[in-house]
Parts: structure tokens; sequence; C-alpha cells
């Protein structure tokens, strides 16, 4: 069964793939604009809030953090705060 795969892969790997959503009638382009809007919103927020003291302020960050890493985004090696 190994053999059948590999030749199906090699074979597979040389033609044209195309994936369809029927139902979604906005493109990759859009939905991205529109989720880095609303992150962008909510950062702004964050940042506009005068009244944090500092670790109110470390709490913000990671909550920005955060925001990214829901978008499928990562803190990076830093963001390991305990």
């Amino acid at each position: 069964m190994d053999l059948y795969k590999e030749i199906l892969i090699r074979l597979l790997e040389k033609e044209e793939v195309q994936i369809t959503f029927p139902n979604l009638h906005i493109d990759a382009k859009e939905m991205i604009e529109i989720q880095s809007y609303q992150a962008l919103q909510k950062i702004k927020a964050i940042l506009e809030d005068d009244c944090l003291e500092d670790a109110e302020c470390f709490r913000k960050i990671e909550e920005i953090i955060c925001l990214f890493e829901e978008m499928g985004s990562d803190g990076g090696t830093r963001h390991d705060f305990g």
C-alpha cells in the first residue's frame, strides 16, 4: 500500500489544485483586512486607556499578545510570562 501512495502522491503533485468555497462571498484579502481592522480597533482601545498603572499596562500588553494569538499569530519566544 505504501508504493501505491507514493505513486499517487508523485502523480498528484504535478496537478493544479483549486479549492473553492461556494457559499463564501468575500475573498481571502477582504477576510484578512476585516480581521486586521478589528484587531487594530481593539489594540487602539487598550492603548487609549489612560487610567492604567504599570501592572495594568503589563496586563494590557498581555491582552494585545493574546489578541494576536486569537488571530492565529503568536507573541514569539518572548511571550512566556509565567
